[in-house]
């Protein structure tokens, strides 16, 4: 196994393109301890402590930078906007024709969504750097902590030009990654970011409560490795095949072939859209006043909406999860296209008729394998938030509670790495076997 390891380093092309690799994601953890300009330092503190026991919205933003949104770094806002943007050129390929003429013109209809993505990273990122400026002065969302105590036009200024900015180099970072390195750039950039919180993570369930449930949570996590790793490499193969052509004195087609259905179609995108709709009540709820309604209404929240181990919270978490699922995966992969595609090739599924006979047919089986799939993500976003209300107990004070709600980020954390790791592997192993180096990978 060493061996093939080091076969990656033998081959100078494959070395370089690693090594580039490398460098861009050790200056991307380097931009993310550069605080932006006007920032204070010691507020910085509080508001890192504040975060590892608080979790909240400002939780779920500090697991995609890195903790760099707690360091108010110049990378604060991490690659979430370019996340944002892209699930919503992808919805909007549904909504706009031009937009699906797009994506259906090949390469060149490719770098205009990408164009386009570029710039819609760069409005969300400018409307996200000045809304933190403000929460992040007010305190609103960090409780009481000012970060920018000197508050003037200039000060927001410089603040959401160094964020935006941030946002944007990594963004050409990560196409550099994609292009001159190995791998999907924004994919290890994510990576990166979840990895790099693990540690801590850990640190904090040993300090906080001993071997024995860091034991617990180091088992669960490689029970969780293995099941993702199945899950993730589990496909339906459908089966094609296409008729026989006869063209002068050559005969072509009658080959065999199959369409890959993967048991988890819409990946980890499911979990990140849940978690932003379970924090629109929270932040909905801290905006209202404490008396009447809107104290009934934080109340509510915060007894059922904000602890992960409430009842309410794992069901409305859970089925957001799958409801997602569903709807990403309908996006994503189109039986009627797909069928159409088939017939105009010239192809068939055995035993099904083409046209609206395997349009049905691969609707069926599609939402079929999604269920299962679906069903597995929302039990890694869960299975933590289970094994905290087991091994804590559900009886936490808001501290202990918000500690639980970190762990929750356990199962997203790895659902993200281990599918981030298989799919760079699957580069570098072919890579390796193009240039008859025996593979590492079966």
């Amino acid at each position: 196994m060493l061996n093939r390891v080091l076969n990656m380093f033998r081959i100078p092309d494959l070395r370089n393109k690693i090594l580039f690799t490398l460098f861009i994601l050790g200056v991307y953890r380097l931009g993310a301890f550069i605080p932006a300009p006007y920032v204070d330092t010691d507020a910085v503190q509080l508001l890192r402590d504040q975060a590892n026991t608080s979790g909240g919205i400002l939780g779920f933003m500090q697991l995609f930078s890195g903790g760099a949104l707690t360091q108010f770094a110049i990378f604060a806002l991490g690659i979430m906007p370019y996340i944002t943007a892209s699930i919503i050129m992808q919805i909007l390929g549904v909504v706009i024709p031009r937009i699906e003429q797009w994506q259906q013109q090949g390469a060149v209809g490719q770098r205009k969504i990408t164009q386009w993505t570029r710039y819609l990273t760069v409005g969300i990122a400018l409307l996200q750097s000045t809304s933190f400026a403000f929460l992040f002065h007010s305190g609103a969302l960090v409780g009481g902590i000012d970060l920018l105590p000197d508050f003037t036009v200039w000060v927001v200024f410089v603040v959401v030009l160094t964020l935006t900015t941030g946002t944007a180099l990594l963004m050409w970072m990560g196409e550099l990654i994609t292009q001159r390195g190995i791998g999907n750039g924004m994919s290890l950039l994510i990576f990166t970011s979840v990895v790099s919180s693990l540690p801590a993570q850990l640190t904090e369930v040993y300090v906080n409560h001993g071997v024995d449930a860091l034991t617990g949570f180091i088992v669960v996590a490689v029970i969780l490795m293995v099941c993702i790793v199945f899950v993730e490499q589990g496909q339906r193969r459908i089966p094609v095949q296409f008729a026989k052509r006869v063209v002068g004195r050559r005969m072509y087609g009658g080959q065999s072939t199959y369409i890959p259905l993967k048991v988890n179609q819409s990946g980890v995108i499911p979990i990140i859209f849940a978690s932003s709709v379970l924090y629109l009540p929270t932040l909905i709820g801290a905006a209202m006043p404490d008396g009447g309604i809107g104290g009934s209404i934080q109340n509510f929240v915060n007894d059922h909406l904000t602890l992960p181990t409430s009842p309410v919270y794992m069901l409305f978490y859970g089925g957001m999860i799958i409801g997602f699922a569903y709807f990403y995966t309908a996006i994503t992969f189109d039986p009627v296209k797909q069928a159409d595609t088939i017939r105009k090739q010239g192809g068939f599924i055995p035993g099904i008729r083409p046209g609206i006979q395997t349009e049905r047919y691969l609707a069926r089986i599609l939402s079929r394998i999604t269920l299962p799939g679906s069903l597995f993500i929302a039990a890694v976003a869960l299975v933590p938030t289970i094994l905290v209300a087991v091994t804590i107990g559900t009886d936490v004070t808001a501290g202990a509670g918000a500690a639980a709600f970190n762990l929750a980020f356990g199962g997203i954390s790895l659902l993200i790495a281990v599918g981030v790791a298989l799919e760079t592997m699957k580069q570098i192993d072919s890579q390796l076997m193009m240039r008859n180096y025996e593979g590492f990978l079966k």
